[in-house]
């Protein structure tokens, strides 16, 4: 591409003043040298292997894993064996609850097996993390049901790829201590994916009879209305309660 008329002006000056040939103008008004590309730095293989392993855990990127491996490079062998053994020991123990499918060195896992517990009101969450974020409350006294996903067509994730089988199972009393199921609480997250989840197990569960409810959704403690997107605020409105 051609420079602009003031430009080539202005280049018209630097020959007066610093006695530029004609040839090293039309050099300065072409588009610029494409330099050559110098090829990045590459790790160790060992390393190169250890970064793409780390990159495949969920939630890590490139930086992150490198980070994760110079990490792992620095520790001393004691802390890197007590890791290696933390990491093979949760994999031969930890199994799936048979009851309610959370993760658990015991079977079933203490939550079902507990006495304490109400085994009328069953809370169906996604994943075993998001129970531990409701037992944090420690105001809910019933038991889970772990899905293990929830239902997306883009990732090929149907019902037949969630732990639904032994939900309706557990909702008749001798599968379920004795004790007849009441409520299900669908505490799936608020996403496209959690809402379709949600819905789905409902529709399945509404014709047995069961009171089957939906975690409230709307404005976080301590946030301020001003910075609250359109879709919170109108749940937060359709669920509001009276005081």
């Amino acid at each position: 591409m051609e420079c602009s008329a003031e430009r080539r002006s202005d280049l018209q000056l630097l020959i007066l003043v610093f006695g530029l040939w004609s040839s090293d103008l039309e050099v300065l008004t072409k588009t610029k040298v494409q330099r050559p590309k110098t090829n990045m730095l590459e790790y160790a293989e060992p390393v190169t292997k250890l970064i793409d392993e780390l990159k495949r855990l969920p939630s890590i990127g490139h930086k992150s894993a490198q980070r994760l491996a110079f990490h792992i490079m620095r520790t001393s062998d004691s802390d890197l064996d007590r890791l290696i053994n933390a990491i093979r020991e949760a994999k031969e123990r930890i199994v799936l609850c048979s009851v309610c499918n959370n993760l658990t060195d015991v079977e079933p896992c203490r939550i079902c097996a507990s006495t304490a517990r109400d085994h009328s009101v069953i809370c169906v969450v996604e994943e075993p993390h998001s129970l531990v974020a409701v037992e944090k409350t420690r105001s809910f006294k019933g038991v889970y049901h772990v899905l293990h996903g929830s239902l997306s067509p883009i990732r090929h994730i149907g019902p037949n790829e969630l732990h639904l089988a032994n939900l309706l199972p557990r909702l008749k009393p001798e599968n379920n201590e004795g004790v007849a199921v009441t409520e299900v609480i669908l505490a799936t997250n608020p996403t496209t994916e959690g809402e379709a989840t949600a819905n789905y197990i409902s529709r399945l569960l509404k014709p047995l009879g069961l009171r089957v409810t939906r975690i409230a959704m709307g404005m976080p403690v301590g946030s301020d209305l001003e910075y609250v997107d359109e879709v919170t605020m109108d749940k937060a409105l359709a669920n509001r309660h009276e005081i």
